[in-house]
């Protein structure tokens, strides 16, 4: 049984595996909705980071989703013609499509057929290096699958019982003779199995991440989230002086990695970097991905990290919004970080999007540029709002004294009968660390 799991999850990786072949590109866009450059500019680099050859691309403007082949019919024969004409062998839609669907379109065209979600998979499939990511892509894939295993499969024939006469009825012999099943059903009972076994180890895995999460308790959260490949991994290079891996490509990494960041006065904050999103992100990536995700569940501030020099930033910007909202984090504290403005291309474009979002940030993560002001804006963040404070400690706690000097602004400090008077500013978001040190007494003159 074992073997035969092994063999099936082979199955569904070839499946899936886009591989070196040549491939027509396909949007069917909505006659209501409004068209943008970025229809197959996306798709194409989606297309070629997995290891295809773009041959051929076309939009079409269509009035309803047809039930049976999502395009018309024909627009159908159009690309089964343009399949002979450039020697493809994929077709790729910037859609996703029922099992239906894929199954009708491959009869008129002839090639395989490949729909958005199934792409990106296979991008995933093909970056996963650690075993929690590796698990999570073979989750997505399983549910993606599950549903389609009828078009997949072509050995549905049926596994006939003794009373069939067939030489596996004879082997069968007592309690194994009846009817016999489809080896479709075969099939999904043992998909059901794998699935339920890589759900109970992603279980496993999100319980340590929630006590890993648990125990930085007390430490201020700051976690990288963004559209792929707009420059959060140099960023978390740049901010915490760590090495991690670089590549100009669509979901370079799917690992979340948390390091420290220093601030002014010797401040440390604990900064994570997450897998990158993209438009129409497939939900069952951000299904079996929660535990990566949770890094930006439980952050206490995200720093949405955005293209400038993309023509299409304004609308990636708002798919990663929506994603966040997705997965619970529509009411985090968010601070817009406006990337590579050292390579924008487009004139206006910052300053458009600076009137757009007047609280975000210009920077160059691979220069430098502006570095030191986003830290003073994650000081402030991690600081809150000031209130002014009347401290009162013994001069031997000079734990207190030190604190308030880092942290705060100390305004009058007086010195009577072995104990210390401060009067200070101190960031809201401080004053249960502050608590923490055992002062005698605090009090809150002016929040």
């Amino acid at each position: 049984m074992i073997l035969e799991v092994i063999d099936l999850l082979e199955k569904l990786r070839e499946t899936l595996k886009v591989g070196k072949e040549r491939a027509i590109l396909v949007a069917a866009v909505s006659r209501g909705d409004a068209e943008t450059s970025d229809d197959l500019a996306e798709l194409t680099a989606l297309a070629e980071s997995a290891g295809t050859i773009v041959v051929d691309k076309f939009q079409q403007k269509i009035h309803r989703i047809h039930p049976g082949r999502y395009i018309g019919k024909g627009k159908a024969e159009e690309l089964s013609g343009r399949i002979q004409r450039f020697k493809a062998n994929v077709v790729i839609f910037d859609n996703d499509l029922s099992p239906g669907q894929i199954g009708e379109l491959e009869k008129i065209v002839g090639v395989k057929i490949l729909d958005r979600s199934e792409l990106i998979l296979d991008i995933f499939a093909t970056r996963a290096k650690s075993r929690q990511a590796r698990l999570q892509v073979e989750l997505a894939q399983l549910e993606y699958t599950y549903p389609r295993l009828t078009r997949m499969w072509t050995h549905l024939d049926s596994v006939a019982g003794a009373a069939g006469g067939t030489a596996i009825g004879a082997v069968g012999g007592i309690g194994t003779r009846g009817p016999g099943e489809k080896q479709l059903e075969v099939d999904r009972r043992l998909v059901n199995k794998r699935i339920a076994d890589l759900k109970g180890e992603l279980r496993q895995i999100d319980k340590r991440k929630i006590r890993e999460i648990d125990g930085r308790k007390g430490q201020f959260k700051v976690c990288l989230v963004g559209y792929t490949n707009v420059g959060k991994s140099t960023l978390l290079n740049l901010l915490t002086g760590s090495d991690v891996f670089v590549q100009d490509r669509l979901f370079a990494t799917l690992d979340t990695r948390t390091k420290k960041c220093s601030l002014v006065g010797g401040i440390e904050v604990l900064l994570s970097d997450t897998v990158g999103f993209i438009r129409n992100f497939p939900h069952q990536l951000v299904a079996s991905f929660k535990a990566t995700l949770e890094e930006a569940v439980n952050a206490d501030l995200l720093l949405h990290v955005a293209d400038v020099s993309n023509p299409e930033v304004l609308e990636q910007i708002k798919s990663v919004n929506r994603v966040l909202e997705e997965i619970g984090c529509g009411d985090k504290s968010v601070l817009l970080v406006l990337n590579k403005v050292d390579i924008v291309g487009k004139a206006g474009m910052v300053e458009m999007l600076e009137t757009l979002y007047p609280e975000a940030l210009c920077i160059s993560a691979r220069t430098g540029l502006a570095v030191e002001k986003l830290k003073d804006n994650m000081l402030s963040k991690y600081r809150g709002e000031e209130v002014l404070l009347r401290v009162v400690s013994k001069q031997s706690n000079g734990k207190v004294q030190s604190f308030i000097r880092a942290c705060g602004t100390v305004l009058n400090e007086v010195y009577l009968d072995g104990s210390v008077h401060i009067d200070a500013k101190l960031g809201r978001n401080q004053l249960a660390q502050l608590k923490s040190l055992r002062p005698e007494r605090i009090e809150i003159v002016q929040s």
